[in-house]
């Protein structure tokens, strides 16, 4: 088990994303860039409301909606982007079949080499040294 850091501040690598892969939503939590999130199901004001994903066990908080493509506090809106974006994430990351990425079991919102209990699905693969191309797992 190895957790993929990030590296500076993680931020959108695709110039331009369709709206169909992107969610609006409304921060639970202080969501950081380039988080793994999930919708708690719950409404806050007009938007859903999302909170940092985890797969420490197979539940709601393991079905990751998108990533946050930039740093969010508790209230805030904050964008969830998914299939086939690509991101800027870390360093020394290995592209390919190498590179696939699950949702972490012990680092909320974080991805890991190798699957976690409730992470179980490739949520983003390495596409160059730093940068992800993220899918989600709905």
């Amino acid at each position: 088990m190895a957790a993929v850091a990030k590296s500076g501040t993680p931020s959108l690598a695709t110039p331009i994303p369709t709206h169909e892969s992107s969610t609006m939503a409304r921060a639970l939590v202080d969501i950081a860039a380039g988080d793994a999130c999930y919708l708690t199901g719950a409404m806050s004001g007009d938007l859903p409301s999302a909170a940092i994903a985890t797969g420490a066990a197979a539940n709601a908080a393991a079905v990751v909606e998108g990533f946050a493509a930039a740093a969010a506090s508790a209230g805030d809106p904050v964008t969830l982007y998914r299939n086939d974006i690509h991101m800027h994430y870390g360093a020394g990351l290995t592209p390919g079949n190498a590179g696939a990425y699950y949702l972490s079991g012990t680092v909320p919102g974080g991805l890991d080499t190798v699957a976690s209990v409730g992470g179980t699905a490739i949520i983003a693969r390495a596409i160059t040294a730093s940068s992800i191309r993220v899918f989600g797992n709905l």
